[in-house]
């Protein structure tokens, strides 16, 4: 089923989004949007794009548990399933985007200012959530 995949690192300032291409190969950060406007701003991507499913990160404690983070998310699940019906949501486990997404800012030279910039390790978080969703279905 064509058309792109988009994945949400749900944060409750800020939440990363990446999406894929029309293919669904290629992870790519999208960008950073203050959680309030989370909502209007999916209403305006998907009003130009065909988006076939949502891969909202899940976090959770080493031990399995639900994160604390999960009762923000719990709400904004029921708010986007509302809203966009009939695009399915995908949960993936995502313990260790931020360190993964750290550590890719550092393999890839970025200067230490660049690696305090919060929005952008939310949105290669985002990108390794959506990264790790494609590996699995293939």
């Amino acid at each position: 089923m064509n058309g792109r995949l988009l994945a949400i690192d749900f944060g409750t300032k800020r939440t990363g989004i990446a999406i894929t291409d029309e293919l669904q190969i290629i992870a790519s950060g999208l960008t950073t949007v203050a959680t309030k406007d989370l909502l209007p701003f999916l209403e305006d991507y998907l009003s130009k794009e065909k988006v076939v499913c949502f891969v909202v990160g899940e976090p959770k404690r080493l031990n399995d548990e639900p994160s604390q983070s999960e009762a923000a998310i719990q709400p904004f699940l029921k708010k986007l399933e509302k809203r966009f019906p009939n695009v399915p949501i995908e949960r993936v486990d995502e313990r260790f985007t931020s360190k993964m997404a750290f550590q890719t800012m550092i393999d890839s030279g970025l200067k230490k200012k660049q690696r305090q910039n919060k929005a952008l390790i939310d949105e290669i978080s985002a990108t390794i959530i959506l990264q790790s969703y494609l590996s699995s279905q293939h």
